[in-house]
């Protein structure tokens, strides 16, 4: 089943959309079945001093830059916000989603709960979206079912997921992935606003 909201220009208010989420609750499933609903929505690129991993392309997958340049664009105010992580710098430029607002186009930015708020501070008008696990247990299995990673890191990111998920009154809205579609249906109402027919949100 497909969901079908405003078509391309018809959006009534374009406004940032924050996703956040923790780790393993399939942020990036999610969000690429929403790529695939709605292609005209604009997804926020990320600059990093991180270096590229195979099969990562630049200026598709992060903006890869080394520390000194990030330093400069975030001493500029070129970052909506800024992190640090496992020591490496992550960053939203602030240009292209101003730039896409003003032209009408809603944009996404998944970031995670630390950016979030400075989002908020930043753009009051951005709306924030929590997404969750259906379950705490659910997202315990999906971390440690991985197999990949040394076991005090699994421990580490359900840390920091618990912080994560104890802090959903801070967002707008809440989005379970129970299911990748149904999920990413939520969203795009979320992020465009309801069908024709449907009503508007104000």
């Amino acid at each position: 089943m497909s969901v079908e909201g405003p078509g391309p220009g018809e959006f009534a208010r374009p406004r940032l959309t924050v996703v956040s989420g923790p780790s393993g609750v399939g942020k990036s499933s999610v969000l690429a079945e929403l790529r695939r609903l709605r292609p005209d929505v604009y997804f926020s690129v990320s600059v990093t001093t991180r270096p590229p991993r195979p099969g990562e392309v630049d200026g598709v997958h992060y903006h890869f830059v080394d520390r000194d340049t990030f330093l400069r664009m975030r001493d500029r105010g070129e970052l909506l916000e800024h992190a640090e992580y496992a020591g490496n710098l992550y960053g939203t430029p602030r240009r292209p989603v101003e730039e896409t607002l003003a032209a009408g186009t809603p944009a996404v930015l998944e970031i995670e709960l630390q950016g979030a708020r400075q989002v908020r501070k930043a753009m009051p008008e951005a709306q924030l979206v929590l997404l969750a696990p259906p379950s705490w247990q659910a997202l315990v299995d999906r971390l440690t079912g991985r197999g990949t990673e040394d076991p005090r890191v699994v421990e580490r990111r359900l840390a920091v997921a618990k912080q994560e998920l104890a802090a959903k009154e801070e967002f707008d809205a809440l989005v379970v992935n129970t299911d990748v579609r149904t999920a990413a249906a939520e969203l795009v109402t979320l992020v465009v606003g309801p069908g024709p027919g449907t009503g508007v949100r104000s």
